[in-house]
């Protein structure tokens, strides 16, 4: 599992809940916006963090475990919507993707974005195509963790919304009996989403508007954001197609990504010619997953893996059912995808144990700080220091100290010398140089970071 400064500051947020009642209106912050997700991935992983006694594997724990419920889910969806074959391939390839894999063992907002997509999807056309309209309320509380797991996850209301326009208009027309039960869970799955949206409201009402506004300047002021002109997706979709696909079907390995996206463009043709009408389904997936890729392209960022969550379930069932429908094509593409995934999966390479090296220098700080208070500062190029709070703090609350409210007679610098070269003497880092005039009374190693104890040298 990684943990670094996210899973730390998420924690260290749910623990203080847990412990002292601190309830939270809003979520993680967004990478870009300087916006806030809501509140409820902090809630949902909660209990977990509690039953595991709040230690970070117990989070990470559940969501390992509602990746694999993800496995199980798209088999389940595949084999209803499609057939028992297609279930089973796109579930398998689900399952031994490398960056499936390295989104599903550790806690972060966007590793449960697949799921919840996958049942927001399913819950809203089992709604449409089987009439259970009180299905809406279940899919708008997969929704709720959509967009609490990340916004870009709004990219997935606009085929349900075309649908469910279609189907109302489809409905007044023929003055059919489902309008009345269409209409009326419609509205309530709706006040449900605004219901969600409270304790965000109140966090604005209090802090001046501040996430709106936010989210507004995101949306106006596009110049290096987004682009609301459907037309110039174009040019970028080639290359977001080849993207998403090296990165979940082709082990991330960059020619193989080509070989593969080569062969599934020419199945997802073969499949327009052939298929046509006969079975919606496969046009829903197809359609799920082309206005993704419009989304991405029309993002004017860096676009990571973890952007396109949304889309990862929609990938693997597509590619599930092209392979088992056209068998010819489909099996060699099946052993191409197969192998890439299986030879660079993430199991066959040594183990970071971010965790465990984090709790044995926060061990050896404790132990070095001689039951006194003491101030911390972490110098890193990639980190930030929430994970060494939360675990230095785990114990006793009340040995470190903010230098904000207090200088001690110690401050413990953690370096971790990956790009960056440790000097905490005189260092412009403001957690080292408000402490003072220091020196270095002693300094360690493990597992290749280094430790500083400083104090004030004596005046005579």
């Amino acid at each position: 599992m990684e943990f670094l400064g996210d899973q730390g500051r998420d924690v260290y947020i749910i623990r203080d809940f847990l412990k002292h009642g601190n309830f939270f209106f809003i979520g993680p912050q967004t990478s870009i916006g300087n916006m806030y997700l809501g509140p409820w991935f902090y809630y949902l992983i909660a209990p977990s963090l509690l039953l595991g006694n709040f230690n970070p594997i117990g989070p990470a724990i559940f969501i390992a475990l509602i990746n694999i419920a993800t496995i199980i889910l798209i088999f389940y969806i595949g084999q209803k919507w499609f057939n028992r074959p297609a279930g089973l391939i796109a579930s398998f390839l689900f399952a031994i993707s490398p960056t499936v894999i390295k989104y599903s063992n550790f806690i972060w907002n966007p590793n449960i974005m697949p799921f919840f997509a996958l049942l927001f999807i399913f819950f809203f056309f089992e709604a449409i195509f089987r009439s259970k309209y009180k299905f809406f309320i279940y899919a708008s509380l997969s929704f709720i963790m959509i967009i609490n797991s990340h916004y870009l996850g709004l990219a997935l209301l606009l085929l349900p919304g075309l649908y469910w326009l279609y189907s109302l208009i489809k409905f007044i027309r023929s003055q059919s009996k489902h309008l009345k039960p269409f209409i009326t869970y419609s509205f309530l799955a709706f006040f449900i989403f605004l219901a969600s949206l409270v304790p965000q409201i109140l966090f604005d009402l209090k802090h001046n508007g501040q996430n709106i506004k936010a989210l507004i300047h995101f949306f106006t002021y596009r110049e290096t954001t987004v682009s609301i002109k459907p037309y110039k997706a174009i040019p970028e979709l080639p290359s977001i197609f080849n993207q998403v696909n090296t990165d979940l079907i082709a082990g991330r390995d960059s020619l193989a990504g080509i070989i593969i996206s080569s062969i599934f463009a020419l199945l997802i043709i073969i499949s327009l010619i052939k298929i046509r009408n006969k079975n919606h389904k496969i046009w829903l997936i197809l359609t799920w997953y082309i206005f993704g890729l419009v989304a991405l392209a029309l993002y004017k960022q860096h676009i990571y893996a973890h952007y396109f969550g949304f889309i990862f379930p929609a990938v693997f069932l597509l590619i599930g059912f092209l392979i088992q429908k056209f068998k010819i094509i489909g099996l060699p593409l099946f052993i191409i995808i197969s192998w890439y995934s299986l030879s660079n999966n993430p199991i066959r390479w040594p183990a970071n144990y971010q965790l465990q090296t984090t709790q044995k220098i926060a061990d050896s700080i404790i132990e070095k700080s001689d039951n006194q208070k003491y101030n911390f500062s972490l110098l890193a190029k990639q980190n930030y220091d929430p994970p060494y709070r939360y675990l230095l703090t785990q114990k006793d609350e009340t040995k470190l100290v903010n230098l904000q409210d207090q200088v001690t007679d110690q401050l413990f610098v953690v370096c971790e010398p990956f790009q960056i070269e440790c000097h905490p003497i005189n260092n412009p880092e403001w957690s080292i140089a408000a402490f003072g005039w220091a020196k270095i009374d002693s300094q360690w190693e493990i597992n290749g970071i280094k430790v500083y104890k400083l104090i004030h040298p004596q005046t005579d």
